[in-house]
């Protein structure tokens, strides 16, 4: 499986739920705070992204906000 990369902030509702969907699929990912690193935020906005979470995968097209839908094609 392709590295699975969280990005998140502290409070976020939609961050906890993505994190704990990919837990309770036993899918293992990196998690990313931005509060913690803020360059993370830096490099999301030169991107295009205004919300978090953003989870990354080489795989795919990154998926913005909680997403179960599509967070489902990383579960094997």
């Amino acid at each position: 499986m392709n590295n699975v990369i969280v990005y998140s902030k502290n409070n976020c509702m939609q961050c906890r739920m993505t994190k704990r969907f990919l837990k309770e699929h036993n899918v293992p990912f990196e998690e990313r705070n931005i509060n913690q690193d803020p360059q993370y935020l830096d490099s999301l906005k030169q991107q295009g992204f205004q919300s978090v979470p953003i989870v990354m995968n080489s795989a795919m097209d990154p998926i913005v906000g909680f997403r179960p839908d599509s967070l489902r094609e990383l579960v094997d």
